[in-house]
């Protein structure tokens, strides 16, 4: 059995964290099936993780050459570990890979996030009386949880990410061998000699991207995620799009560009989101100031924050909701939307400063191994404060990031460079669909209001400062359905809002105070007609 991923960037750390990888330079059942159960619980939900037998550490770091173990070893362990696996409660089965570095031979186990959790293990498996315990990962040590961290550990039972759950959908003519075999190539895995067209399941097997069925099997989402052409047949809305308001949204909502909707698997959605903001979007200034020989360079938008920022909110989105991750491009910043909000383990605080945003759960795992192995994102809670950090190096303000106390949406403003900021966007050159064409979006005024878009206005003309939270319980739908609700008022002249989000009151155009007035009397109307006895 081949290792998904090359031996080399496993032992340097660069495709996995870690806190994820422990090394031991003998064979020791005991301590290695301790770390079997911490890995399979899962408790922070990163992935599991690898135990590398036959090598030594320093500091939680391999010692090359590594020592290995003698091959003789190889077939006596097999035979051990399928006693050890029967004694694990539920039933677990670790991978185990034979490998070779430095020219010696290592033993890779690995440990996925059992779909059985919690597991429990003997504290020495290979005494004759056993004490069972549950383990946990506590940073790069595994521990016998307590209280509180025990009684979290039992509510995962059975909460499997989305992203790591079969879709008896997926097929496996969905998966694109050359999408599959791009990926294999890039992370130097030995599994991109095997014929794909051949042996596709089986490489989806060893990738553990197969969940075992009384069918047979199904292909996890995941797997559609990364390697089909055309994920969006099976997650609704995921794409990316992006909206230019070269006046800003809140000056003229009404004047917009849209780009063709970038859709395909994530790494592709990623690569063509940044190859246009690259293109369309970052520029760069040089200054050169007076009696110094040296220049000043700068960046609208630094490319490195936005390559976080886009990174981030399509592997954080929720994939169960059918809403795009939305770009809108402005004057003076540049925002990035995406369903569903942070998690709350992050504390709101966090949130509000735009500091590290350190979750004690994440939302898909097994896509972010996939794209940390591609070098797509750096690890756990860096994006944040590398975009903080790249926008104080380009001397730009800080980016501002906002949710709800639901946690229904995470927005994240990034500012553009003060040198940068003009009145209203050059859109010449942006790849937009309808360049310099401003959308007339008041032919279609005298359309009808849906019920909920008249209970918005209604609930406008009684408070003008009522939140989108009370209308969204006043309707009974979530947030984000009646922030599309505002927008496509906006969008037709019927509804502005006047000043900032925070201290700022919705107002009703002459428009739309004439059509709610038009509704309310054919609404009235209707209701003397119907009251008409026959």
């Amino acid at each position: 059995m081949k290792l998904p991923i090359n031996i080399e960037e496993l032992l340097s750390g660069r495709a996995v964290e870690c806190d994820r990888i422990e090394y031991k330079m003998g064979w020791n059942p005991d301590a290695i099936y301790r770390s079997v159960c911490a890995f399979a619980n899962d408790f922070d939900e990163t992935g599991g993780g690898y135990i590398v037998v036959g090598v030594k550490e320093m500091s939680g770091r391999p010692i090359r050459p590594v020592v290995g173990i003698d091959p003789n070893q190889i077939e006596p362990i097999e035979k051990d570990m399928v006693g050890y696996n029967n004694l694990m409660q539920p039933y677990y089965q670790p991978r185990l890979y034979i490998e070779e570095a430095d020219g010696k031979t290592i033993l890779v186990i690995k440990v996925s996030a059992g779909e059985r959790r919690p597991y429990k293990v003997p504290d020495q498996i290979t005494a004759k009386q056993k004490t069972y315990n549950y383990y946990i990962r506590y940073n790069s040590s595994s521990i016998v949880p307590k209280g509180e961290y025990e009684r979290e550990l039992i509510d995962l039972a059975n909460r499997t990410p989305f992203d790591d759950r079969g879709n008896d959908q997926i097929t496996l003519k969905d998966i694109s061998p050359l999408l599959l075999h791009d990926y294999l190539v890039k992370v130097k895995s030995s599994l991109a000699s095997d014929s794909l067209t051949e042996n596709m399941k089986s490489v989806l097997e060893q990738m553990e991207l197969l969940e075992p069925t009384p069918e047979g099997y199904n292909i996890k989402n995941v797997a559609a995620m990364m390697f089909a052409e055309r994920p969006d047949r099976f997650f609704k809305q995921s794409q990316v799009e992006i909206v230019l308001f070269p006046e800003g949204r809140e000056k003229n909502p009404n004047n917009l560009i849209e780009v063709e909707p970038i859709r395909g698997n994530v790494p592709t959605m990623i690569k063509e989101t940044l190859s246009y903001l690259r293109t369309n979007v970052v520029k760069k200034k040089i200054l050169k100031p007076k009696n110094d020989e040296h220049s000043d360079k700068f960046y609208n938008y630094p490319y490195q924050a936005l390559e976080e920022a886009v990174v981030n909110s399509l592997y954080h989105r929720d994939w169960t909701i059918r809403e795009p991750v939305e770009i809108t491009i402005e004057p003076d910043k540049i925002s990035i939307l995406n369903f569903s909000g942070p998690n709350h383990t992050i504390p709101m605080k966090a949130v509000r400063e735009g500091k590290s945003l350190r979750s004690r759960r994440y939302r898909n795992r097994r896509l972010g191994e996939f794209l940390k192995e591609l070098d797509l994102t750096e690890g756990r809670a860096t994006g944040i404060p590398t975009i903080q950090d790249e926008l104080k190096a380009n001397g730009s303000p800080r980016a501002t990031i906002e949710t709800d106390e639901e946690r229904t949406y995470f927005l994240i403003d990034i500012p553009c460079h003060p040198e940068f900021v003009t009145d209203t966007l050059l859109v010449e050159q942006m790849g937009a669909k309808e360049p310099n064409v401003t959308k007339d979006v008041t032919k279609d005024v005298t359309k009808e209001l849906t019920e909920r878009q008249l209970i918005i206005l209604e609930m406008i003309v009684e408070d003008s400062f009522v939140t989108i939270p009370e209308m969204s319980l006043k309707n009974g739908v979530a947030t984000r359905t009646i922030k599309r609700d505002i927008e496509n008022l906006q969008l037709r002249s019927i509804l502005t809002r006047k000043g900032g989000r925070k201290d700022g009151e919705w107002v009703l155009t002459e428009l739309g105070l004439a059509m709610l007035e038009t509704l309310k009397e054919r609404r009235l109307k209707n209701m003397n007609e119907d009251e008409i006895p026959e």
